[in-house]
């Protein structure tokens, strides 16, 4: 078992409650829909192009399964990781959906592993979990509303419970929470006031409020300034804007985005982890990005986003870089986020699969705890 005090940076890995059929996935899509029904049915969109992709050790899991759960757990602890940061699904009004696996973390005690929250407040729509190219028209499926005070308290007092687990992870001895959209937030500061207020009347220190920052590093310090406690930043659309230009970039998002005309996108990783990080990521309370590999084509067909020649061995060295624009931080907040641990759908993922084994689990291994 890693022993994570000897770890070189504290990482937190994105992680997707998604895999086990829901009532509102059955309805849109079928019934037992998962992801794992995209992951299965990508194909090879170029000579070369490896689709699609299949799981190794725990194959096409169910995350109703504890045994699935616990030997997630071992394989990210062994490899270094500090805890999965499990993306929330609030919507207001107290509509929620994929909270099984957090559920059954908090009523069981297992596994034993660190976890925090990310509220991914966006709403879905029928591009959500489907490839776009299936489809005639996109359709709002969930759509994220901010219905005010009352619907904030509601949203605390439903993680009140997680925020008070011994497991949880913590900042300056106060809960993580990130969100996903932070300039999306109506009023953010009376969010804030809201639950810092709610967190200190039931025993804790208040929350350690992250932002991602997943477009110009420009708005980083609007994000401090709106009072964000961290900010969590990834360069890939930076990063894209230098390999392709500015200009180029933007046509394409407008062609995949708005009109949705077929554009496969393809970079090759070396070239965009060239351009990952900046100067920014020095900066104290900026946590970077690490990214091991990205392919969306099992959601989006011809209109993903494709980075090619990905290894285990290059992400190694990305990584290497990370931990070199951290070392000098706080130890505290000497975090990375590793973008992520099981988004299959967007080819983002390190768990082992039939072309790597374990090769991005011991690059994390070898640089975290080496």
């Amino acid at each position: 078992m890693a022993d994570l005090r000897s770890s070189k940076a504290r990482v937190l890995a994105y992680y997707l409650p998604q895999f086990h059929p829901t009532p509102e996935n059955d309805l849109w899509w079928g019934k037992g829909f998962t992801e794992w029904n995209n992951v299965g049915a990508a194909v090879p969109l170029y000579r070369g192009h490896i689709q699609p992709r299949i799981p190794a050790d725990l194959g096409y899991y169910d995350l109703r399964l504890p045994e699935v759960r616990e030997a997630q757990a071992e394989l990210a602890r062994d490899a270094g990781i500090e805890g999965f940061l499990y993306w929330n699904y609030w919507f207001g009004n107290g509509r929620k959906i994929l909270d099984m696996p957090l559920n059954e973390l908090l009523k069981t005690g297992k596994p034993d592993f660190p976890f925090c929250l990310g509220w991914a407040n966006h709403s879905w729509s029928s591009k959500s979990w489907n490839k776009i190219k299936s489809l005639r028209k996109d359709q709002l499926l969930m759509e994220q509303l901010y219905p005010g005070k009352k619907d904030n308290e509601d949203h605390f007092y439903a993680h009140l419970s997680a925020f008070q687990d011994k497991r949880y992870v913590r900042v300056d001895d106060r809960p993580v929470f990130l969100i996903y959209e932070p300039l999306a937030v109506p009023n953010i500061k009376a969010f804030f006031d809201t639950w810092n207020h709610l967190a200190v009347k039931n025993g804790l220190k208040g929350i350690y409020f992250i932002g991602l920052n997943k477009g110009w590093s420009s708005e980083i310090n609007k994000l401090f300034e709106l009072g964000f406690d961290g900010v969590n930043r990834n360069g890939q659309w930076e990063a894209e804007c230098i390999v392709k230009g500015k200009l180029l970039r933007k046509i394409v998002n407008k062609l995949n985005e708005k009109l949705h005309l077929p554009y496969l996108d393809v970079y090759d990783y070396s070239e965009i982890t060239k351009h990952l990080f900046n100067e920014f990521d020095a900066m104290d309370k900026v946590i970077p990005s690490i990214l091991p590999q990205w392919d969306r084509s099992p959601r989006s067909g011809k209109l993903g986003i494709i980075y090619k020649n990905a290894t285990p061995a290059k992400f190694a060295q990305q990584l290497e870089q990370a931990l070199n624009i951290v070392q000098n931080k706080n130890q505290d907040s000497r975090i990375l986020i590793l973008k992520s641990w099981n988004e299959w759908g967007e080819g983002n993922y390190v768990e082992p699969d039939k072309a790597n084994g374990h090769g991005y689990l011991e690059a994390l291994k070898s640089k975290l705890l080496g």
